[in-house]
């Protein structure tokens, strides 16, 4: 007779990450596992870890040994980036009792067979530069939410300066068409309505895949057949890189009626020469020249960027460029990292490293700025009908709403009345926006529109 065993899962990270975790997921509960929460005892617990940082690296460490400590007697399992780039440390400190890397993910119904079979510590950590297989990971259901991430490409090829994930990634790989779209159709049929394709760098998909005899394989054709599928109303894009934004380009996401006016150009600084150190492979001009090209096309698009602040050698001039060059541009989100140095980067051995106090004073600076720019740009949506796929009911202030999001990611919440039959959650509502309930929630009615 079989075991039955409980299993608990933990995402570090990226949208990739709970990607892969919920196809862990799904691959343990056909192996029969009950799936249960982290904070409960398991007799498995599955950390799926982030290396982006240095300070990934510590919070992946960290929910490893509060793994060991929720139940001494369970299986600790990391998985992930911080064990592709630090495996022999980890299996040095004999926290976990199975490493995984990645591209062996697929395989953790086997491993765990294997544990249990011999009760010793496994280490499967391949040789990713080498590996240039796309690993075979599917889901048919994703928790917590209404839309659906897919992870359809893997690795990176650009080796910016400051960044490990080459490293832990590998080189790039793409999800093959066909099965992208299979596994889309899936996801329409069990309900969702959006989703959101994702990669570790998504413009580079089909780079490795050729063209053959048949038609070109790359981000926008996948678009497109993504687009034709019945029951999904909404498609959003992952990390884009500013160069694969172009007038043909876009003009052919212009053919997709589902896309969300919604992308996020990666910036990381607005000085050429901070770009430069930094090896990213466009200019600040590049940048604004794409962000045309979008504000053109679509009306208000919603545009969204990552910064680093106090980067290796970052003068004060430089940030003072960075800060100007925001104000110009005036994006709707900025996400604003203090620049980490991570361990085994070329920007490690670079000279001119900034002091903590000033990297606190200069992103302290640009997230004021974040905040500023995306209320201007969430007013003017105030008087307007959006439509709003409803994700969730929560309280605030004593009274209950329905709360979901635009095409273009504004967050809205309407008041939950028994008599708004249409108020359920996965349903797509037209409300007119009123005003904002607190500093990052817009707050409407249903419109007669609906």
């Amino acid at each position: 007779m079989q075991i039955r065993r409980s299993a608990a899962f933990l995402t570090l990270g990226c949208k990739v990450n709970q990607y892969e975790t919920d196809a862990m997921e799904e691959l343990l509960a056909g192996a029969g596992y009950d799936i249960v929460d982290f904070k409960d005892q398991a007799d498995v617990y599955i950390i799926n870890t982030c290396s982006v940082t240095n300070i990934a690296d510590r919070k992946s460490r960290q929910m490893i040994h509060r793994a060991r400590k929720n139940n001494p007697e369970a299986v600790v399992v990391a998985a992930g980036c911080y064990v592709q780039a630090s495996g022999e440390a980890i299996k040095e400190q004999g926290a976990a009792d199975i490493l995984i890397g990645n591209n062996k993910k697929k395989d953790l119904p086997a491993i765990l067979d294997d544990y249990f079979a011999a009760r010793q510590q496994i280490t499967e950590v391949i040789d990713i530069s080498a590996d240039k297989t796309y690993e075979d990971l599917n889901i048919h259901k994703v928790s917590g939410h209404t839309r659906a991430y897919v992870k359809i490409q893997d690795g990176c090829n650009q080796f910016c300066s400051y960044c490990i994930i080459p490293y832990a990634r590998g080189r790039i790989r793409s999800k093959e068409p066909e099965a992208v779209i299979r596994e889309i159709t899936d996801l329409a049929k069990a309900g969702y309505k959006e989703v959101v394709l994702t990669g570790i760098h998504l413009s580079s998909y089909g780079k490795d895949l050729g063209t053959g005899e048949g038609p070109d394989i790359d981000l926008l054709s996948i678009i497109k057949r993504v687009n034709a599928i019945q029951g999904i109303e909404r498609i959003r894009l992952g990390s884009l890189e500013p160069r694969i934004i172009t007038e043909d380009f876009v003009r052919g996401l212009l053919d997709c009626d589902k896309l969300c006016p919604h992308f996020h150009l990666s910036l990381q600084s607005g000085a050429d020469e901070t770009l430069k150190r930094m090896n990213r492979h466009y200019s600040t001009l590049d940048y604004e020249k794409a962000l045309a090209i979008l504000r053109k096309a679509y009306d208000k698009p919603a545009l969204t960027t990552d910064v680093i602040a106090g980067f290796v050698g970052e003068t004060e001039e430089e940030f003072e460029e960075t800060y100007a060059f925001l104000m110009k541009i005036r994006l709707y989100e900025m996400h604003i990292f203090k620049y980490s140095v991570r361990k085994g980067t070329r920007a490690e051995t670079m000279s001119g490293h900034l002091p903590d106090q000033v990297k606190t004073m200069r992103s302290g600076r640009l997230i004021s700025l974040a905040q500023q720019l995306k209320r201007e740009y969430e007013e003017t949506f105030v008087g307007t009908i959006q439509k709003v796929l409803l994700e969730e009911k929560v309280v605030i202030d004593g009274l209950p709403y329905m709360q979901g999001y635009t095409d273009r990611y504004l967050k809205v919440a309407v008041q939950f009345d028994e008599n708004y039959q249409m108020l359920k959650q996965n349903s797509i509502i037209a409300v007119e926006v009123e005003g904002f309930l607190d500093k990052n929630l817009l707050f409407g009615k249903v419109s007669i529109e609906f």
